[in-house]
């Protein structure tokens, strides 16, 4: 099995640094004691995830991978490493 990409892309990158962003806003806010800047805090956080949505349909999320082979293809790889 190849190895997961993990969220190395732009859309990944962008959405986790809004969201963090987002939770050190909401952390500030619970120290002052500010109920208005912790709900701005969380939706910074949600809106880091709509960002990296949006970034990952628009082409700079992960890409689909182009070692899928068919079963057909496999048998031949299969073959060819057995003969081999």
């Amino acid at each position: 099995m190849a190895a997961a990409a993990h969220g190395h892309t732009t859309a990944a990158w962008t959405g986790v640094t809004i969201a963090f962003i987002g939770f050190g806003i909401a952390g500030v806010a619970m120290i002052l004691p500010s109920v208005l800047l912790t709900w701005a805090g969380l939706a910074v956080v949600l809106l880091g995830g709509v960002v990296g949505k949006a970034m990952s349909m628009a082409g700079m999320g992960r890409q689909p991978s182009t070692n899928v082979y068919t079963h057909e293809e496999q048998a031949a790889l299969a073959a060819a490493s057995a003969s081999a």
